[in-house]
């Protein structure tokens, strides 16, 4: 079990976009070397969830995160934001140091 956790408004987002996938989609969310603070997060629909896996579920939907980037990720919360500059996902993570203005890449 993760302490990450998912917004009701993530939730219903995630729920929008799988009823356009294939039955068994998941979102993958992974931590990857990269990003103009150090390390980005990636955003992606998986076909299949691998053993090691971790779920996170919330209101019938269900983000999956690889082990290794559940360590850079512990104790964050997966938002679904609709500002000004647009619709995007937020993940507001309490290890990071720094963050680039597009939201997209942190440091630890």
């Amino acid at each position: 079990m993760s302490d990450i956790t998912l917004t009701p408004r993530a939730a219903k987002r995630i729920n929008e976009i799988m009823g356009d996938e294939p039955p068994g989609s998941l979102l993958r969310i992974s931590v990857n070397g990269g990003g103009c603070s150090g390390f980005s997060y990636s955003f992606d629909i998986a076909r299949d969830r691998e053993a090691q896996d971790i779920a996170i579920e919330r209101d019938g939907a269900t983000v999956v995160v690889d082990p290794v980037s559940v360590q850079y990720m512990a104790g964050s919360t997966i938002d679904f934001v609709n500002d000004l500059i647009g619709q995007s996902f937020k993940i507001e993570n309490p290890l990071a140091t720094a963050s680039c203005g597009c939201g997209t890449s942190f440091s630890l």
